[in-house]
């Protein structure tokens, strides 16, 4: 009889039972092309809805719209922030021109600005907001919607 070591009859078995584990295991990815997938809520602009994902949480904000190639006409995110501050937006891996509104507790918009794509360019509030909405660029010129437009739906009042 031959001197086989248990390790070697086993180690077929340990191999295979490894790729399960890391295939069941996986962490779930967000999408095809590496963007996140949040929760959405109807917003109203004037008589405009739109549809924005909800971004929360610190990591949630961080990504944004980060690697999207796509961002329907009447899409966008909300970015929600825990208190109102003088809230700062960059562009770093964001694929897409967007147009950004701050808007105060109430939804009134503050400040609107265009961003340009994978720029390192800072865009502020000017006074303190506690949402940030992005939409396509241009997006709120367009349609004639201003600083001190009041937004509608999701946490603001109507």
């Amino acid at each position: 009889m031959t001197d086989i070591k248990p390790t070697l009859l086993f180690r077929p078995l340990l191999t295979a039972l490894a790729s399960s584990f890391c295939f069941v295991f996986a962490v779930p990815a967000q999408a095809q092309d590496g963007a996140q997938t949040l929760p959405s809520v109807t917003l109203s602009v004037g008589m405009h809805n739109i549809r924005v994902e909800v971004a929360q949480s610190p990591d949630e904000r961080a990504i944004g719209l980060m690697h999207r190639t796509t961002l329907g006409i009447s899409q966008g995110m909300l970015f929600v922030f825990e208190q109102p501050a003088v809230q700062c937006f960059w562009m770093k891996n964001t694929l897409l021109p967007l147009a950004i509104a701050f808007l105060d507790d109430a939804g009134s918009i503050v400040n609107i600005d265009e961003m340009k794509p994978q720029s390192l360019d800072s865009h502020c509030s000017t006074k303190p907001a506690r949402y940030v909405l992005e939409m396509n660029t241009h997006w709120f010129d367009k349609r004639g919607i201003k600083v001190g437009t009041k937004l509608h739906g999701g946490p603001f009042p109507p």
